[in-house]
């Protein structure tokens, strides 16, 4: 080792180098080192090293190995990034999990999966691991991490995140438009008639895997021999394609205003079938304004040689929201809250339960949320309500419509005047959450009960010395007994039950001491309770209706009473279903 690497390695390079020696040392026969290390310019100590793989067992479609493999092993000056491992050949150019047709992708989520403690040992573990599995055939190439486009997360910094939501069309070429959202977000749509950036989207014939590069030339010679098979002296499999995206490209910079950027997508097919992967990335201004300047003089059908072209002109990669339903799962699939997609909901009350229950709802998928609260928000009520600086003087329901629009852009959201909606529009709704803690609400929800109501009603509420409990009460549609009467009954069997003497005091009278006077002179009474309070009692009976929401028949009326951990002692959740002489 040179006095240049020893003063220049990293404590924890040294480290490793030393863990990797010394197993070399143990294991002469599984482990060699080939060459010794080197220092690259970005800091990495960079080595070769041999594994004997000859005991590897390989079944049919698995990943066909030597007695001996050869690898670069990468190893980074922090204890952050886990050691790379790379081979110089093509091999295993296509195989799930093989980055850029030569890096190998053995930590997926290294945050969770890269063990610093376990030091060398543990990364060759680990690339055994891999090996083992790539020869068993054990990766499912369908899900292998971007395979389309050789495992590379394209991306240059400064660009937007483009936003794709619907469906890509299997034709070769086709004209969409990016419509800004912000300096950081634009949409791509098919729509016509849109003020936006016109952006080719070009399917491709074959997949990237070595990648779709950061040059211009580089990028369309890959385009032509996605495999490079050329520069391995054979002939390349595919059509060109190159000239037909360089037309489609010319046709868009010449109908966008000069001085602009050229975007465009990329439809990757992956090789396991399925949905297409895809890419998005833009010119700069000045290469844009070449293209009009090409287009304009000598038209969209020039023949551009790849060969002839600057070769430092840079794509710039934009980072891809690709939201198309055949390619995403939401995140909070199979649980409770599924019960709201698609739903109709109402919720009367936007305070400190209903502001929360109101976003909750909105993401979880409702198809249209109504807010009902002409209280006017002052800045006291921040320190537990979903609100803003910026919300002071509007109404509840105001500010939190447009909070519930500014999640999602397929949520419909209605305001509602007055204490309550329309009669005939609640009759509509599939659920009407009452947040209000209004007797004069109570006995008006007695009214919409019977067959006529489809809506499924959940008046909720929490305690007022705490905070920390919470009660949901469930009509189903359909059911005689109204919301008044189920809280009568759940209150009875409480208050006789010494087991649930944690939630007595949602039916007891509050002592003096069990409220709070928020402000000077007349201010009402309000219960106790901080936005984590009010927050997580709101997301556990939002949860709680979900639930009701998903039964697909004979959906139970009856009573929710939860507490969170820090409440008193007792049942953290208890659930009273509706008397049998109360039942639909």
């Amino acid at each position: 080792m040179s006095r240049r690497n020893r003063a220049t390695l990293s404590a924890w390079q040294n480290r490793l180098l030393g863990e990797l020696r010394s197993l070399a040392r143990e294991r002469p026969h599984e482990v060699r080192l080939v060459q010794q290390h080197q220092l690259d310019a970005d800091g990495d100590a960079t080595l070769r090293l041999r594994l004997r793989t000859a005991d590897i067992s390989h079944r049919p479609g698995g990943l066909e190995l030597g007695d001996e493999e050869e690898f670069i092993v990468r190893i980074h000056p922090s204890v952050f990034l886990p050691p790379r491992a790379e081979v110089d050949h093509t091999r295993f150019l296509g195989f799930p999990h093989v980055l850029q047709g030569q890096r190998l992708c053995i930590y997926l989520d290294p945050s969770r999966e890269w063990r610093p403690s376990a030091g060398m040992a543990g990364f060759l573990s680990r690339l055994w691991d891999w090996l083992t599995d790539a020869a068993s055939g054990a990766f499912d190439p369908s899900t292998a991490m971007y395979h389309a486009v050789g495992g590379v997360l394209h991306h240059a910094d400064g660009t937007p995140t483009i936003v794709v939501r619907e469906p890509v069309l299997p034709k070769r070429s086709q004209i969409a438009w990016l419509i800004p959202r912000s300096p950081h977000r634009y949409d791509l749509t098919s729509l016509t008639g849109r003020d936006g950036h016109r952006t080719p989207v070009f399917v491709l014939a074959s997949d990237l895997p070595f990648g779709a590069a950061s040059t211009f030339a580089l990028f369309l010679t890959l385009l032509d021999d996605p495999h490079l098979d050329r520069a391995e002296g054979r002939a390349s499999e595919a059509s060109p394609q190159s000239p037909a995206f360089l037309i489609t490209l010319l046709a868009s910079a010449l109908r966008n205003p000069d001085g602009t950027e050229q975007y465009f997508v990329l439809a990757v097919p992956h090789p396991a079938g399925g949905p297409h992967h895809l890419l998005g990335g833009r010119l700069p201004a000045a290469i844009a304004d070449t293209l009009r300047h090409i287009a304009k003089k000598h038209g969209t059908a020039v023949n551009l040689d790849p060969a002839i072209i600057n070769a430092d002109i840079p794509i710039e990669w934009c980072s891809m929201s690709d939201e198309r339903q055949e390619v995403t799962t939401r995140r909070d699939d199979d649980r409770p809250v599924n019960g709201f997609q698609g739903k109709t909901v109402q919720i009367w009350g936007c305070g400190g339960l209903g502001s929360w229950i109101a976003e909750f709802i909105a993401r979880a998928g409702a198809a249209t949320i109504t807010v009902c609260d002409p209280g006017t928000i002052t800045g006291g009520l921040l320190v537990r309500q979903n609100y803003t600086e910026a919300d002071i003087g509007q109404t509840k329901a105001d500010a939190l419509a447009a909070r519930l629009r500014a999640i999602r852009d397929d949520l419909t959201v209605t305001v509602a005047e007055g204490r309550v909606p329309d009669p005939a529009f609640s009759l509509a709704a599939d659920l009407i959450i009452d947040a209000t803690v209004s007797h004069s609400i109570t006995t008006y929800l007695g009214a919409p009960a019977g067959e006529e109501r489809k809506a499924l009603i959940a008046q909720v509420a929490t305690d007022s010395r705490t905070g920390t409990l919470g009660i949901a009460n469930i009509c189903a549609p359909g059911a005689t007994c109204t919301p008044s009467e189920l809280d009568d009954q759940a209150g009875r069997s409480v208050i006789a039950d010494g087991q649930l003497e944690l939630y007595h005091p949602l039916w007891e009278e509050a002592a003096k001491s069990d409220e709070l006077i928020p402000t000077r002179g007349c201010s009402v009474p309000t219960f106790h309770g901080s936005a984590a309070d009010l927050a997580a009692v709101a997301a556990t009976l939002v949860n709680m209706i979900g639930l009701h929401l998903q039964q697909a028949e004979a959906v139970v009326s009856g009573t929710h009473l939860i507490a969170l951990p820090h409440a008193t002692a007792g049942p953290r959740h208890h659930f009273l279903p509706v008397a049998s002489g109360n039942l639909p």
